[in-house]
C-alpha cells in the first residue's frame, strides 16, 4: 500500500430533501486497503458506495478517486466545475459494485452476463471476454455454471456471479454493499469465502458496507463506525472491536454481536 489516498472524501455533504445523511464527511481510503464501513441503518454507509459509482450526486465538498475529482472536473483556470457526463462515465470505470440484490439480467446466461459489459463497454472482443469470465467463474467456484441463466441458480450463486460480473471490468476498486444480506443464512459463508479469498490473494482496493462483524473483523485492514453521516471511530479490527473508544461504538457492537 502506498500513502496516497486512492479514495478521498473531503467535507463531502450529501441530502436527500431536508435529510442530511452525510454531514461534511471526511474520509479516506489508500490503494490495496481493504475498509469495511459499519454503523446503524441511515447512517450514510451504502451512500457513500453509491456516490462513488455516481449512483448518487453530492450536495457539497469533493470526492477523488485516483487523484482526481470525481464530481467535478477542473476549469482552464484550474477552478472546479460541476463533472460532464464523459467525465463521469471514465471515472465509472475505475470502480466495480457488488449490490445487495444480484441485478443480473434473468434473459441472459451465466457467460452472456459477465461478458456483457467487458465486449460493449471495453471493446473487448467476444473471444477474449468469454476467457476472462471463464477464469472468473473458476475463482469464484461456478466453472460449471456458465450456460445457466439465474433463475437456475441459488441466491449464493447468483451473488458469486455478480462479483465475477465486477471483476469482469477490470477494476481498481470494488465496493460491496451488503453483499450478503439477501441471502438465505446457509448461503453467507460461500459469499464471505469468496470475498475473503479475493482480500487476501488479489491487489485490490476493497470497501465494504457490511453487517457481518467477524467476516469484517478478519478481512479489514480498518474498521469505520459511522453514526449520524459522519465517522464516530475508525481503527484496525482488533482494536475496534475489542477496545472502542467510543460509547456510541460500544452500543452499536453490543447490539449487533448479542443479536
Amino acid at each position: 500500500m502506498t500513502d496516497e489516498p486512492i479514495i478521498k472524501f473531503d467535507k463531502v455533504i450529501k441530502r436527500f430533501g431536508d435529510l442530511t445523511v452525510l454531514n461534511e464527511l471526511d474520509f479516506e481510503v489508500k490503494k490495496g486497503e481493504k475498509v469495511s464501513i459499519i454503523g446503524p441503518s441511515g447512517s450514510g454507509k451504502s451512500t457513500v458506495l453509491r456516490i462513488l459509482m455516481t449512483l448518487e450526486g453530492i450536495n457539497g465538498g469533493v470526492v477523488t478517486v485516483n487523484g482526481e475529482p470525481l464530481w467535478h472536473e477542473k476549469g482552464p483556470d484550474g477552478t472546479l466545475k460541476p463533472a460532464s457526463e464523459a467525465h463521469l462515465h471514465k471515472m465509472r470505470a475505475q470502480l466495480g459494485m457488488v449490490f445487495q440484490q444480484f441485478n443480473l439480467f434473468p434473459h441472459m446466461t451465466v457467460l452472456r452476463n459477465i461478458t456483457e459489459a467487458p465486449v460493449k463497454v471495453l471493446g473487448l472482443s467476444k473471444q477474449e471476454a468469454r476467457q476472462r469470465a471463464e477464469e472468473l467463474l473458476e475463482l469464484v467456484g461456478l466453472a460449471d455454471q456458465a450456460q445457466k441463466y439465474p433463475h437456475q441458480l441459488s441466491g449464493g450463486q447468483q451473488q458469486r456471479v455478480g462479483i465475477a460480473r465486477a471483476l469482469a471490468m477490470r477494476p481498481n476498486i470494488l465496493l460491496f454493499d451488503e453483499p450478503t444480506s439477501a441471502l438465505d443464512p446457509e448461503l453467507v459463508g460461500e459469499v464471505l469465502n469468496v470475498i475473503g479469498k479475493l482480500a487476501h490473494e488479489h491487489d485490490l482496493t476493497m470497501l465494504l458496507v457490511t453487517h457481518e462483524m467477524r467476516f469484517a473483523r478478519e478481512i479489514s485492514d480498518r474498521v469505520c463506525f459511522f453514526d449520524q453521516g459522519r465517522i464516530r471511530e475508525e481503527g484496525a479490527p482488533e482494536e475496534l472491536f475489542t477496545d472502542p473508544s467510543e460509547e456510541r461504538t460500544r452500543e452499536f457492537l453490543q447490539a449487533v454481536l448479542d443479536s
